[in-house]
């Protein structure tokens, strides 16, 4: 069976997308942003502040397929500058120390609105 939940963002109707999707005992988050739930940008130019209101929504998204951070074993990090990887990796830490997912942190070039410094993605399994 594939479960697929929304959070109610702009772009997951636009791009034709689910926040989250489960099938079976897997669980896919798709990549998350620091946006709150009125819809704005949280964290202003602070890499570190934005990683952790990712991270809130992706235990957020997690949540609504049953899943905790604690049971995801990859997560994907975009960040627009890469020198700024301390901030990202801390505030990434911080949410998993207790049980660090395998992991990658990729630069690119942009992501969807050019405010955003990091997006984060994961895949959890639940048993």
């Amino acid at each position: 069976m594939i479960e697929r939940f929304g959070s109610g963002g702009r772009w997951e109707q636009a791009a034709g997308y689910s926040r989250v999707v489960r099938a079976g005992s897997l669980v896919f988050v798709a990549g998350c942003t620091a946006v709150g739930p009125d819809g704005e940008l949280i964290g202003g130019a602070s890499a570190y502040a934005q990683a952790i209101q990712a991270c809130r929504n992706l235990e957020a998204a997690l949540g609504q397929a049953g899943a905790t951070a604690a049971e995801v074993v990859q997560t994907r990090m975009y960040v627009t500058d890469i020198a700024r990887w301390d901030e990202v990796g801390r505030a990434h830490a911080e949410v998993f120390g207790a049980a660090p997912p395998a992991s990658v942190m990729v630069e690119v070039s942009a992501l969807i609105d050019p405010r955003f410094l990091v997006e984060i993605e994961a895949i959890a399994h639940v048993s």
